[in-house]
């Protein structure tokens, strides 16, 4: 629509959407070869498009891991192209909820009931850490367990089943061996949930685990399913575990506080004003609109440009300055460099 010609790789596991959104742009007069679709493995369009003079840019969406391979490529790829590559990439996120010790404690529950088990975790911005003020943990545990519970389990056919299964097999084998490990090791006891079912769909009921050790391995690597961690910090120590949640993670996606004291906010924002790209006051971490909330991170969770907003759209416009003079100067010399 910038007048860029598209080359558009959907993952394996989206292409009935692709195809069906291709489709309806066609149907609204979208002219043949503005956009392509094609349905092809990441290796094979990379050996491809990455090796072309004319590529000129790389929207991608997906793991840390390819991304840094991606941009890898490009770099020793630097000579042949025209000119250089616009690079944008949303990646990864370990997404946080810190709460306060003045938290409502419903919000608190609701946000991460939300936040970490809607679309069973597979959100790039889902919660899947939280930190919880010991004042608070024994009843945040009570209704967060409830909560869960409460959950229906089943086909995205019924609007009433909150849960629904994970996308494929090879996410659901690698949801497991997150939950297995810590069913069996000291520094995790799992609250609730836990039971992986691929008999008829791959199934993972929502859990929650409670980290005794805050650089637990569910709480610093990215699982991408519904697996929430809590640590449990002393109400008194705040400030110290804001740093906390600044420094377990690399990504930088999204964050929030839940809290009734405003100082505290304040202090949140100010902290973790690189720990993530959108920060939420009270809400879950997840649901950015487009259009109101721009959406992005950086650290390891990618360049930040922004998507759903117009600062987006400007990376894959190349700017142009025209001046026409009407009045043309005829000497070389300016006043300035007459004798007095």
């Amino acid at each position: 629509m910038c007048g860029n010609v598209v080359i558009w790789k959907c993952a394996n596991t989206q292409v009935y959407s692709a195809q069906m959104f291709m489709r309806i742009l066609k149907e609204a007069g979208l002219p043949d070869g503005v956009i392509n679709l094609i349905y092809v493995d990441g290796p094979t369009i990379g050996k491809v498009c990455f090796n072309h003079r004319d590529f000129a840019g790389v929207h991608f969406t997906g793991s840390t891991g390819v991304f840094n391979n991606m941009w890898e490529t490009i770099g020793k790829n630097m000579a042949m192209y025209k000119s250089y590559p616009r690079i944008v990439g949303e990646t990864g996120g370990k997404d946080f909820v810190i709460a306060h010790k003045s938290a409502d404690v419903d919000v608190l529950v609701t946000a991460l009931l939300r936040g970490a088990f809607e679309f069973q975790g597979q959100k790039c911005s889902a919660a899947s850490r939280a930190y919880i003020p010991s004042n608070l943990a024994e009843e945040v545990k009570k209704k967060l367990v409830a909560g869960v519970k409460s959950f229906k389990m089943g086909s995205p056919e019924d609007f009433t089943n909150f849960i629904n299964a994970v996308i494929d097999e090879k996410s659901f084998e690698n949801i497991k061996r997150y939950i297995d490990q810590a069913k069996k090791d000291p520094k995790a006891q799992v609250w609730v949930g836990g039971k992986c079912d691929k008999k008829e769909g791959y199934f993972i009921q929502p859990t929650v685990i409670e980290a005794k050790d805050p650089k637990y391995v569910s709480m610093c690597e990215e699982i991408f399913g519904p697996v929430l961690t809590v640590y449990i910090y002393p109400a008194n120590r705040f400030e110290q575990t804001l740093e906390l949640v600044n420094t377990t993670s690399p990504y930088a996606l999204t964050g929030s506080i839940i809290s009734k004291n405003r100082d505290a906010v304040e202090l949140a924002t100010q902290k973790l004003r690189n720990a993530a790209g959108n920060f939420y006051i009270n809400d879950k971490p997840t649901g950015a609109v487009v259009g109101q909330q721009p959406f992005g991170g950086a650290r390891a969770s990618g360049t930040n440009d922004k998507a759903g907003s117009i600062l987006n759209l400007y990376r894959w416009l190349s700017a142009r300055t025209i001046k026409e003079t009407f009045n043309s100067p005829t000497e070389y010399s300016y006043p300035f460099m007459q004798e007095e």
